[in-house]
Formats: structure tokens, C-alpha cells, sequence
């Protein structure tokens, strides 16, 4: 029997680290979004499952005991799919939620339903540092008449969307320090993040509240209705149970 982790974040990483020194049969498994992810010392299997059906086929192959999902907090798909097919097949299913991030007295955040609705709030002439990822690009069209930079951490594929906008290749960790540099240097009106939470990627708030850049926030989407836990070290004490 074998424990499933649905991998891809800091915390996932750690979490099969730690569950695999202690002996637990385990499979992480990473989406292939990132290229030459970082190297990890636990079995891993890179890609999509082909669906739900080739989720559902996998999981009875591999003889998989439980499924614990540590992507990250919008992977909304993956999870929503996972936690139910894990109910349908009567599997142990659960979810590491990190608390989202909140603002302090020194923070200027507006929340975001969607990135669509920043354009209700940034105006003509700003400069936009998109810290959101590739795949959602075509949501800031109405952007049209700001300067955008998204950055990503594998080159892209294609050209950047919009005649106004331009890819910048850099990846993890940064430095408060670097982070403060970059934005100054590209002399940045607004930041748009998703609250994905966590340490890992909170340079960029803290540099963005020490030049007083305002914030556009995105709301992160609701998780399964699924047994969760909130820290790595419940994670590991769920995984030992089922692995």
C-alpha cells in the first residue's frame, strides 16, 4: 500500500522528505508544469493523470492507500477532483491548507475576486508586476492601456499576450532585498499576487509594503469540503497514518 502525495509546493517537498526518512511507501507526484523541478530524494512521477478516469485507473494500479493533496492553495481543479473521486472510492483523502496571507496596518491591499477585476482599480499608465503565472494572462486584457510584467520562472513558449506587456525570467527564492531592487528599478505602481500564503514567496509582499506599492490581492477559491491540516508537521502525523 502506498501514500499518494499530489505534490509541487515548498511544503510538499518537505512533507514526502520527512515521511520517507521515516521509512513510509510513498509517490509524489508533480503537475510537469515547471521545467527541471528541483531534486527531490522520494519517488516521483512527473505529469498529468489524463483526467478523471485515468486518476481513478492510477490510483487502483499503484494500489495507492491515501491521497494527501499538498498543491498549491489555486491548484482549485486538482483538488476538487481529487477529494471527490477520493470519496467516491472510499480512499483517505486530505489537504494541506495554508493560512492565506493578511495585511498589517503598513499594507495596502485591495482584494480581487478574479485578476479580471483589477482593472476596476489601476489606472492608464501604471506599471503592473504580475506575480501570478503565465496561464492567466488573457484575464488582465482590460489592462490594455498599462505597462505589464509577468514574471515566471521557465522562458516562455510564446510571445507575451498583449502588445503591452513583457515576460521576466527568474526563479525562487528572493531576497526582501532583491525584491526591493527589482520593483524600484522597474519602477512599479502595482503588485498583483495570488493569497496563496505561505513563506516561501513573501519577499515580494514585505518588499512591496517597504515602497509603499499598492496591492492587488487575489482572492484564493474556496478548498474541497475534505478533512484539512494547516501545518507540516499535522501533514506528516496524517501521512504516517495511511502510508
Amino acid at each position: 500500500m502506498t501514500l499518494l502525495i499530489l505534490s509541487g509546493t515548498g511544503e510538499g517537498r518537505r512533507i514526502a522528505a520527512e515521511l520517507h526518512s521515516q521509512g513510509i511507501d510513498l509517490i509524489a507526484s508533480l503537475a510537469g508544469e515547471t521545467r527541471n523541478p528541483k531534486d527531490q530524494i522520494v519517488p516521483l512521477r512527473i505529469g498529468g493523470f489524463g483526467g478523471e478516469e485515468g486518476f481513478r485507473r492510477y490510483l487502483a494500479e499503484a494500489k495507492i492507500s491515501a491521497v494527501l493533496d499538498v498543491t498549491h492553495p489555486f491548484a482549485s481543479e486538482i483538488s476538487e477532483r481529487s477529494a471527490r473521486i477520493c470519496a467516491d472510492l472510499m480512499l483517505p483523502y486530505c489537504i494541506f491548507a495554508r493560512p492565506p496571507w493578511t495585511p498589517n496596518a503598513q499594507d495596502d491591499w485591495t482584494e480581487l475576486e478574479d485578476e479580471s477585476a483589477a482593472a476596476q482599480y489601476i489606472s492608464a499608465g501604471a506599471t503592473v508586476f504580475l506575480a501570478t503565472g503565465r496561464k492567466t494572462l488573457h484575464r488582465f486584457a482590460d489592462l490594455s492601456k498599462c505597462r505589464l510584467i509577468c514574471r515566471q520562472i521557465d522562458p516562455p513558449d510564446g510571445p507575451f499576450p498583449f502588445a503591452n506587456g513583457e515576460f521576466l525570467i527568474g526563479r525562487p527564492p528572493f531576497s526582501v532585498e532583491d525584491e526591493i531592487a527589482l520593483f524600484d528599478k522597474l519602477k512599479v505602481d502595482w503588485l498583483i499576487v495570488k493569497n496563496a500564503g505561505g513563506a516561501a514567496s513573501f519577499s515580494k509582499l514585505e518588499a512591496a509594503r517597504a515602497l509603499k506599492l499598492k496591492v492587488g490581492m487575489i482572492k484564493r477559491p474556496e478548498r474541497p469540503d475534505a478533512p484539512s491540516v494547516s501545518s507540516i508537521e499535522q501533514a506528516v502525523e496524517w501521512g504516517k497514518s495511511f502510508g
